[in-house]
């Protein structure tokens, strides 16, 4: 039998379409390598087999009658365990959450449903969906497909290390600070952010809802629009004749390249050139307002997220892994005062960040400033832990204060990547560019 787990969505999906695959085949496919592979219980908290190939079943019926319901019916795809799934432990890599069974799927699951994805499982987070690295101790910590030693990068872990192992043809994830990206580029995958209030939340553990997000991990562009139109129920953004021809990209100069890390930097620079010989204009940009706020990012984020899980954590916070548990307390220092403050602070910035940007189609910058780190090195949860967290996430959370959509691509070196960021709810056009972008990288 062909290795179908090695291809892409779309390719899988076209397969399908054409009667080259069976989805039941395809299926079973995923939930054979899934079994037999020895990383799995590092990468899925559990698995659903039984909706896979019941979903599967139905998929077939139509592919067989000429009624599939999108260029993904029959697919099989992964979910980030925040994601709630009816009668199956939702529990955010948590063990405050364990034994958590919602009732209902969460809105995003049941539109993807209605397009024919298929439900493979859930898999493998950071506790709470609150670090950038992907280490859960408290779980299970899936590995970098290019060092097992290493960390996925977080807090979909598990989604991209699924991908990636070709455990899942894609992945849903979500994005706060860099949730999406951060695995993405650490395991050379294609990650989306999307535009905070685009895709509902609703039935998905919070982290901090004004900034939490929902986007797909994948192998190609083309993969993440598509993922993107059957999360939202809707057809897909064309991306055909896509070009870098007369775009003029700002690559962003400071914050993001502070302390950056050899290799990436190094990436970068060859990604920029390889850019400007596809026809793109690259642009050196400083935003000074930037600063501010990406200094207060750690008022915003902590001062909701123990607003939303102090209680419990003041409660039963023995469980948890301790440094997810100190970050979380963190955010009892700041009061309704400082929260406003830094909001405000935040909304000039956007402003001013808006009015930098207006000449240019997209901007640039690292992915991550540095290489994915080992496991062991992170265990000893000093000083190192908390610097390598908070340097992984610095440059994805740009697009999250900004209010930004923004993609992470690959650029050919193992764990090094782009981002390319756009204006809010311009995710049709970022990914028009972030395939031609694709294209010049590849």
């Amino acid at each position: 039998m062909t290795d179908w787990t090695s291809r892409s969505a779309a390719a899988l999906g076209r397969g399908i379409g054409s009667g080259e695959i069976d989805p039941v085949a395809l299926t079973q496919a995923f939930l054979d390598r899934i079994a037999a592979h020895p990383l799995r219980d590092r990468i899925y908290a559990r698995l659903t087999p039984d909706r896979a190939l019941a979903e599967a079943e139905a998929a077939q019926r139509r592919a067989k009658l000429g009624r599939r319901l999108s260029p993904l019916d029959g697919v099989p795809v992964s979910w980030k365990d925040l994601f709630d799934t009816a009668g199956v432990a939702t529990e955010a890599g948590s063990a405050l959450l364990k034994g958590r069974v919602p009732e209902a799927d969460a809105p995003v699951l049941r539109t993807a449903t209605a397009m024919g994805l298929v439900c493979l499982g859930k898999t493998h987070m950071s506790e709470l969906a609150f670090s950038g690295l992907g280490l859960n101790p408290v779980t299970a910590t899936p590995p970098s497909v290019n060092d097992p030693e290493a960390v996925a990068g977080g807090s979909s872990s598990g989604a991209a290390a699924s991908v990636a192992f070709g455990l899942a043809a894609a992945a849903v994830g979500s994005d706060t600070g860099g949730s999406v990206r951060i695995p993405s580029v650490w395991n050379d995958l294609v990650g989306l952010k999307t535009t905070s209030g685009r895709i509902s939340i609703e039935g998905a553990v919070p982290l901090a809802a004004r900034f939490d997000t929902v986007g797909p991990l994948c192998r190609t562009v083309e993969d993440a629009a598509l993922m993107l139109a059957a999360l939202e129920g809707r057809a897909a953004p064309d991306l055909q004749g896509a070009s870098l021809k007369g775009v003029r990209f700002a690559s962003l100069s400071n914050v993001v390249m502070d302390d950056i890390r050899d290799a990436p930097r190094a990436a970068y620079c060859s990604a920029l050139d390889r850019l400007a010989d596809a026809g793109a204009e690259i642009v050196p940009l400083t935003v000074p307002e930037l600063e501010i706020p990406m200094g207060d990012a750690g008022i915003l984020f902590t001062t909701e997220a123990w607003a939303t899980w102090g209680d419990l954590i003041s409660r039963h916070g023995e469980v948890m892994f301790p440094p997810i548990r100190a970050r979380f307390e963190s955010g009892k220092a700041f009061g309704g005062a400082d929260y406003l403050a830094a909001w405000e602070r935040m909304m000039g910035a956007r402003a001013a960040w808006a009015q930098a940007t207006a000449g240019f189609d997209a901007v640039l910058c690292p992915t991550a400033p540095i290489l994915p780190p080992k496991i062991d090195k992170l265990m000893e949860q000093g000083e190192y832990y908390v610097t390598a967290n908070l340097l992984a996430l610095r440059n994805t959370r740009v697009a999250n204060v900004m209010g930004l959509c923004a993609t992470s691509l690959p650029t050919g070196v193992a764990s090094c990547g782009v981002s390319v960021m756009c204006a809010p709810m311009a995710e049709d056009r970022l990914l028009r560019l972030s395939a031609a972008a694709e294209t010049a990288l590849s």
